[in-house]
């Protein structure tokens, strides 16, 4: 690794990280998680001796692959690299680093345009689900200029739009897995999710919090995170995730009435530090959450009518807008999202 390893720096949604060929790492998980830490210069509160960004949402990793399954153009692999651990795991998906893929494809050759506008099919390694990414091709070329704009980035990009087939139980192997809307941990009533990331959602008030906090407020109150943590070891192995302890998942959201004509307020934590905002598969399943009549979530939201259901997420610096599309019982049979993504460097990596 000394001569450099082909690397694009990538802005996904309001992530950004690396974006790897596969074949451009080493094959052995223990010598690749290791060559990522060295990159990342973790583990340090700073990365000072790496290009980590000192965040969580700044030190994340995306390895694609051309796909062998039939449908499915690329195959990526989402690695969260610790920011003050030596700890690379592949325990969840990322939908942010996830609008970088279909660009990334296209720009490695993975993936020829097909006119003003190419989809990318994508098999999400870490949960076994497939995203379809649009992506602005212009004459056969990728674009990241144009005038979609999302909260927590500023400026405006060419959109990505991200549909998700097929998301419920990715990782936990039912969207319930307890088969409960609401189950009491610690005397607080949670909903126990997965509809693309396993997430715990609760009332902020039932924890003592209102659900309208900056990041910093929340990463101040250790008191509130020690309980919130307290609910996710136990929900832990309840949602079929076994001892979370070092886990990153499941996220703990708190969730509160929205404040600006949205459907619901969400607090983040991922899991141990408050989000800068929400990630987009835990946007999915706080939204889906709104939907189960008794659930922490439908006591606060607003929710549309209809079998198309439009619910903007809010978080602490704007909100996400889910478009969840359900069948006659009223199960979300497919969700959708509007990201942007960005080139920021492309060249080589060195450990």
């Amino acid at each position: 690794m000394s001569e450099g390893v082909a690397c694009m720096w990538m802005r996904g949604g309001t992530s950004k990280g690396a974006f790897f060929l596969a074949a451009d790492l080493p094959s052995d998980t223990a010598a690749r998680d290791a060559f990522l830490l060295r990159i990342m210069g973790s583990p340090d509160p700073r990365q000072i001796d790496g290009m980590g960004g000192a965040d969580p949402l700044t030190s994340k990793v995306a390895v694609v692959s051309t796909s062998d399954r039939e449908g499915v153009d690329v195959d990526y692999l989402f690695l969260q690299v610790f920011v003050d651990q030596a700890t690379v795991t592949d325990a969840q998906n990322c939908g942010n680093m996830l609008a970088g893929v279909g660009p990334f494809a296209l720009e490695r050759g993975l993936v020829e345009a097909t006119g003003d506008e190419t989809p990318v099919s994508i098999f999400m390694v870490n949960t076994g689900q497939i995203a379809v990414a649009t992506v602005a091709t212009p004459s056969g070329v990728v674009t990241y200029d144009g005038e979609a704009r999302i909260d927590g980035v500023p400026g405006t990009a060419a959109p990505v739009p991200l549909a998700f087939r097929d998301t419920a139980g990715s990782s936990c192997g039912a969207l319930l897995p307890t088969g409960n809307a609401v189950d009491v941990i610690d005397g607080i009533a949670c909903t126990l999710i997965d509809n693309g990331m396993p997430c715990v959602v609760m009332r902020a008030d039932a924890v003592g919090a209102t659900g309208y906090e900056d990041r910093e407020a929340l990463d101040a109150a250790a008191d509130l995170k020690a309980r919130i943590e307290a609910i996710r070891l136990q929900a832990g192995p309840m949602m079929n995730l076994g001892d979370v302890t070092d886990s990153s998942v499941p996220k703990m959201m708190l969730v509160a009435p929205p404040r600006h004509d949205g459907a619901v307020t969400v607090r983040s934590f991922i899991p141990k530090r408050a989000h800068a905002s929400v990630g987009v598969l835990g946007a999915v399943s706080v939204a889906t959450a709104c939907l189960l009549d008794g659930s922490p979530a439908a006591e606060v939201a607003v929710v549309p009518s209809g079998p198309r259901k439009t619910l903007s997420v809010e978080h602490p610096t704007g909100e996400m807008t889910c478009v969840l599309e359900t069948d006659a019982a009223g199960t979300v049979v497919s969700a959708a999202l509007l990201r942007t993504a960005r080139k920021l460097m492309d060249g080589k990596v060195f450990a």
